[in-house]
C-alpha cells in the first residue's frame, strides 16, 4: 500500500499594516529614478549658450551685386543694408550707455538747478524792485493828494502881493496898445526930463493933500503909508489911478486917491517927452502922519 504524502507550502499572509510601509518605499523610489532619468536628459539636450552677441541684418530686398566690403553677413546680397546712422546697440554697450547716462545725470540736473536757481533769485530781485518803485509811487500819490496850506489872507501879505504885481508890471514888456505907456523909471531917451516932471507933480500932490489932510489921518499918533499908481495923459489929465499897495485902511486909500483928483489937471507933458510917451505912470510912496503930515517919496 502506497501512501501520498501531500507537501503544502506554508505561506504567511502579509497584514495591512505591512502593506502600506512597502507601497510607499517602492513609490519614493520609482518616482526619485524618473526625476533622476529626466535631470541627466535636459542637460544633455541643452545646446550650449554663446558667449558672445549676435548681430541679426534684415534685409527689405535682395541685390544682386555683391559688395566688396560687407560690413555684415547675410543670407543674401543687399546693398546699402546695415549702413544705418544710428546703428543698434549690443546688450553690453547699452549697459555701458546706461551706466555712463547715471553718472552724467547728476551733473546735468546739478546744472538745471543752478539755472533755475539763478532764474529764482533774479526773478526776486526783480520783483522787490517792482514792489520798491511801486511803494516809492504810492508815497508821491500821497504826497500829491494832500492838500496844499495856503496861508491865511492877511493885511500885510495883501499889500505885498499887490507890489509884487506892480513890480511885475512895470517890469512886463508893453503891448502893441500900450507902447506909448510907459512908467518913469521906464523911460530912456528922456528920462531927465520924466524925471523933473515927477517932482513937479509931488510938489502939486503934496500941497493939496496937506490943505485938504484926511479927518482919518488927524488921530493922535496915526501912521499910515500906501503906494499908488497915477497915469497922466498928454495935457495933463487923469489916465488911471491905481493902488499898488494898500495902507490896511480903506479909508485912507479912498482919501488919497481924492487927493489926486482934486490935483488935477497937472501940467501937459513935455514935447520932447511926448515923443517917447503918450500917457507917464507916476509911482509914489504916501506917507500920512500926525507929525509930518503928507509926504510922497
Amino acid at each position: 500500500m502506497i501512501s501520498k504524502v501531500i507537501i503544502s507550502p506554508n505561506f504567511n499572509v502579509l497584514s495591512n499594516k505591512d502593506v502600506l510601509p512597502i507601497a510607499l518605499a517602492v513609490a519614493v523610489i520609482f518616482h526619485m529614478m524618473l526625476v533622476v532619468a529626466w535631470g541627466l536628459g535636459a542637460h544633455k539636450s541643452e545646446p550650449e549658450r554663446l558667449s558672445k552677441p549676435i548681430e541679426v541684418t534684415l534685409i527689405s530686398k535682395s541685390t544682386e551685386k555683391k559688395e566688396d566690403k560687407a560690413d555684415f553677413l547675410a543670407q543674401e546680397n543687399q546693398s546699402g543694408a546695415g549702413r544705418q546712422v544710428n546703428q543698434a546697440e549690443s546688450p553690453a554697450q547699452q549697459a555701458a550707455s546706461q551706466s555712463q547716462h547715471k553718472k552724467e545725470s547728476p551733473i546735468k540736473k546739478t546744472a538745471v538747478e543752478e539755472d533755475h536757481s539763478k532764474s529764482k533769485s533774479a526773478q526776486r530781485v526783480l520783483t522787490a524792485a517792482k514792489a520798491e518803485r511801486k511803494v516809492v509811487a504810492a508815497k508821491n500819490t500821497e504826497v500829491a493828494k494832500e492838500p496844499e496850506e495856503h496861508p491865511k489872507l492877511t493885511a500885510d501879505l495883501l499889500q505885498q502881493q499887490i507890489a509884487q504885481l506892480g513890480a511885475e508890471i512895470r517890469q512886463s514888456q508893453p503891448s502893441a496898445e500900450q507902447a506909448k505907456i510907459k512908467f518913469v523909471d521906464a523911460v530912456s531917451t528922456h528920462k531927465y526930463i520924466a524925471a523933473q516932471y515927477m517932482k513937479d507933480w509931488e510938489s502939486k500932490v503934496e500941497h493939496t493933500g496937506n490943505l485938504n489932510y484926511p479927518e482919518v489921518a488927524l488921530k493922535k499918533n496915526f501912521s499910515g503909508t500906501l503906494t499908488m499908481d497915477v497915469g497922466v495923459n498928454a495935457d495933463g489929465s487923469i489916465y488911471s489911478i491905481r493902488i499898488g499897495r494898500s495902507s490896511g485902511n480903506l479909508e485912507l486909500d479912498e482919501a488919497a486917491k481924492k487927493i489926486v483928483r482934486m490935483s488935477a489937471p497937472f501940467a501937459p507933458l513935455p514935447l520932447d517927452l511926448r515923443k517917447e510917451v503918450d500917457v507917464l505912470v507916476i509911482t509914489r510912496v504916501w506917507k500920512f502922519s500926525d507929525e509930518s503930515g503928507l509926504v510922497t517919496q
